[in-house]
C-alpha cells in the first residue's frame, strides 16, 4: 500500500539509513532525479529528524513534499522487495499515493516517476490555491452522501471514502465551511483539512487536463506487479488503464474503503504499507477487522525495525514468519487518576506507554468531539486532525494534571511532539508534583 499526503515524517528514513547501505543508495539515485526535474534533493527531509514539519511543507513548499513522499515510500519499497524479499500479489495507492504504486509497479522508471510528480505540481501553476478545501467527516461515504444532499450542498462531493467511520469531502470554500458548520451542529466530528485545493473534485478539471498532457510525454513500460486502482475502482490493463488513471487521479474519488474490501475479498490478507508512518494500515484494521496489517515505519526512532516487522507479516510473505495480530477493539481506557506519584517508580502508571495513548485516546477524543479510532497513536494532531497548537497545550496540561506531572517549562514546544505516541513518552519523562501542586482531583493549567 502506498498512502498519501498525509504519511510524510520528518527524518523517517535516518534509522533505517544507518543499518540499510540500499536507503542511502536509492536516495542518491531520487536526489539525482529530483535534480533532473528541478527539485530539491528528498533525502534532506527523509535524513533529518529536525526537517520541517508536513504542516510547515504543506504551506511553504508542497513540491518538495510531494518528492519526499515519493522518495519515502520507493525507498522502503525497494528495501522491502530486493533486501527483505517481499513478494506482493498487488499493489495500491492512496490518492497521491496511486502515483508512487505505478512507479513501483514499474509503469514508470525512477526518473519518469519522479517527473511525473514533478508534472502535477507544475500542473497548478496557474491554478490559485484558497479557493477550495477538504474536509474530513467522521461518519461513513453513504451518511455524508446524505448529510450532503439534506443540505442541498450540490458543489460539494466525495473526496475519499476512507473506512467505516472516515470520509473527506471537497468544493468551493464557502459552501465547505457550510457543510463543516452543520456536521458540527449534528455531533458529527468535522475537521477542515490543511489543503489549498479541492483535491479529488472537479474544480481542478483544467489542471487535471494539464496534468495529462505533461504525463504523456513520459516513457512508460509493462508494469511487473498487478495494480489496483482505488480511484478507477478496478485493476490496470495496460497503457489505456494508466491514462484514464492519470486523467482521473484529481477529479475522481479515492474510494479506498471499496477496494480494501474487494483485494480481501480476493484473497488477500496481508496488507503491508510502505511508507512512513501507519495511516492506511490502521484503516485497514478498521475496513476489515481481524485483518493482518505491516507497518515497518510506524514509529520514527527507537520502533521495530523492518525486519522485526515483516517477523509480524506471516508464512505466506516470509519463511519462518510468526503471525503478529493487532490487539482485540475494546472500549476506550477510564481516565486514571494519580494515586500515588513517584518519581522513580510507576505508581501512577505513566511508564506504562500503551496504557497512556489509550488515555490520551480517550481524553482527546472526548474534549475534540472525534471518535476514539481516528486518533490513532501516530495522528498527527495538527496535520492530520487540525488540532491548533492552543488546544493541544491545553489538552496536554489536563492530561499532565491527570498524572501528576510538572509541564514542561515555559517556552517548550508542546507542539514537537505531534502525536499520542510522542505525548505519552513525554509524559514519562516529565517531574512529578509535589502533594500541594496536585491537590484533589484535576485542576485546570494555564497554557
Amino acid at each position: 500500500m502506498f498512502p498519501g499526503q498525509g504519511a510524510y515524517l520528518p527524518g523517517a528514513l535516518a534509522p533505517l539509513a544507518e543499518d540499510e547501505p540500499l536507503v542511502r543508495e536509492t536516495l542518491r539515485v531520487l536526489d539525482r532525479a529530483a535534480g533532473r526535474v528541478g527539485r530539491s534533493a528528498p533525502s534532506r527531509l527523509l535524513l533529518d529528524e529536525d526537517a520541517p514539519s508536513l504542516a510547515e511543507l504543506v504551506v511553504r513548499s508542497p513540491a518538495d513534499l510531494h518528492v519526499a513522499l515519493f522518495a519515502a515510500e520507493m525507498t522502503l519499497f525497494r528495501l522491502l522487495t530486493e533486501r527483505h524479499g517481499l513478494r506482493p500479489t498487488v499493489l495500491i495507492g492512496h490518492s497521491f499515493g496511486e502515483l508512487v504504486a505505478l512507479t513501483a509497479a514499474g509503469v514508470y522508471g525512477l526518473d519518469d516517476g519522479m517527473a511525473l510528480v514533478a508534472a502535477r505540481d507544475d500542473a497548478f501553476a496557474e491554478c490559485p490555491p484558497g479557493e477550495g478545501g477538504m474536509v474530513a467527516l467522521a461518519v461513513s461515504a453513504s451518511r455524508a452522501a446524505g448529510l450532503l444532499t439534506g443540505l442541498g450542498e450540490w458543489e460539494v462531493t466525495l473526496a475519499a471514502d476512507n473506512g467505516p467511520r472516515q470520509c473527506v469531502v471537497s468544493g468551493p470554500t464557502a459552501a465547505l465551511e457550510r457543510v463543516r458548520a452543520a456536521a458540527e451542529t449534528l455531533g458529527i466530528g468535522a475537521t477542515r483539512l490543511r489543503v489549498p485545493y479541492a483535491f479529488h473534485h472537479r474544480m481542478l478539471a483544467g489542471v487535471a487536463d494539464d496534468f495529462a498532457r505533461r504525463a504523456a510525454g513520459l516513457r512508460t513500460g509493462q508494469a511487473r506487479h498487478v495494480l489496483h486502482s482505488a480511484i478507477l475502482g478496478r485493476r490496470l490493463d495496460g497503457p489505456d488503464g494508466v491514462a484514464d488513471l492519470v486523467a482521473a487521479h484529481l477529479v475522481r474519488p479515492t474510494r479506498f474503503t471499496e477496494a480494501v474490501r474487494r483485494l480481501h475479498a480476493d484473497g488477500v490478507d496481508l496488507f503491508v504499507e510502505c511508507g512512513p508512518r501507519g495511516v492506511l494500515s490502521d484503516l485497514v484494521e478498521t475496513t476489515v477487522p481481524g485483518v493482518r496489517v505491516v507497518a515497518p515505519l510506524r514509529r520514527r526512532a527507537g520502533g521495530r525495525s523492518v525486519a522485526d516487522a515483516l517477523a509480524g507479516a506471516g508464512p505466506g510473505a516470509l519463511p519462518g514468519a510468526v503471525v503478529s495480530l493487532p490487539p482485540p477493539e475494546r472500549d476506550p481506557a477510564p481516565l486514571p487518576r494519580a494515586s500515588r506519584v513517584d518519581g522513580d517508580g510507576d505508581g501512577d502508571g505513566v511508564r506504562d506507554r500503551e496504557a497512556v495513548v489509550e488515555t490520551l485516546r480517550s481524553l482527546y477524543a472526548t474534549a475534540l468531539g472525534y471518535p476514539p479510532e481516528v486518533l490513532t497513536e501516530d495522528a498527527d494532531l495538527e496535520a492530520d486532525l487540525g488540532v491548533d497548537s492552543i488546544k493541544q497545550t491545553e489538552l496536554f496540561a489536563q492530561a499532565a494534571a491527570r498524572y501528576g506531572r510538572t509541564l514542561p517549562a515555559e517556552g517548550s514546544r508542546l507542539t514537537s511532539y505531534t502525536t499520542l505516541d510522542a505525548l505519552a513518552g513525554l509524559l514519562a519523562t516529565l517531574p512529578a508534583q509535589d502533594a500541594g501542586a496536585r491537590g484533589e482531583g484535576t485542576r485546570e493549567v494555564s497554557a
